[in-house]
């Protein structure tokens, strides 16, 4: 029963994360004044609160469709002779792709802000390791939708696990590789001198 809704809610807080994340790089390179207008929103409290916001909204739904038609074990008769499948009926398809649509919203505005920004000095620039992510992110989903609605019984769950392990590897992969690489391999990049030089370059 709470298979999908929590697979919904934690992924959502993790694409808010990146969206929060993906909204103060976007910020940053907004304040170029001491007084300008973006830098009231230069703010941890801000960025906690949009992550805040934005799962909650996921919960909401994810209530909803408990509250009004939730997934429900289903034994399929049809599918095999001399076998019972037993599988999780969503209960509702159309709160089932809400999640979904909430999910894929929340990617996409993140890819949308990072793609504007991607362009800003790569010293401080995170926008393209977002955008990538995003990118991997989305194409996962997409992609798992057709392949989901075609197929039945075990190998919709391993569908969807292997768009979820997907999108995981393509998110953690690109934010915190290039990071570890600089780290592990060249602890040399990691420095203020060689970053001013690049500015200044």
């Amino acid at each position: 029963m709470l298979r999908q809704t929590s697979f919904a809610f934690f992924f959502s807080i993790t694409v808010s994360c990146v969206l929060s994340k993906t909204i103060t790089v976007f910020i940053a390179f907004k304040v170029t004044k001491p007084n300008s207008f973006w830098k009231t929103w230069m703010d941890l409290k801000k960025a906690n609160y949009v992550v805040f916001i934005c799962s909650s909204v996921q919960a909401l739904i994810c209530c909803l469709w408990l509250s009004s038609s939730p997934p429900h074990q289903q034994f399929d008769y049809n599918t095999y002779h001399d076998k019972i499948i037993i599988q999780c009926n969503e209960g509702s398809d159309i709160w089932f792709y809400s999640v979904l649509g909430y999910m894929g919203l929340l990617a996409a505005v993140s890819f949308v802000l990072a793609f504007m920004v991607r362009t800003l000095p790569d010293s401080f620039n995170e926008a393209k390791s977002i955008t990538f992510s995003m990118l991997v992110f989305c194409s996962a989903w997409i992609a798992m939708i057709p392949a989901y609605l075609s197929t039945k019984g075990k190998y919709m769950v391993a569908v969807e696990i292997f768009a979820i392990l997907t999108s995981s590897a393509g998110i953690l992969s690109c934010l915190f590789f290039p990071k570890m690489y600089i780290l592990l391999l060249k602890p040399e990049m990691n420095s203020r001198k060689l970053i001013l030089e690049k500015r200044n370059i």
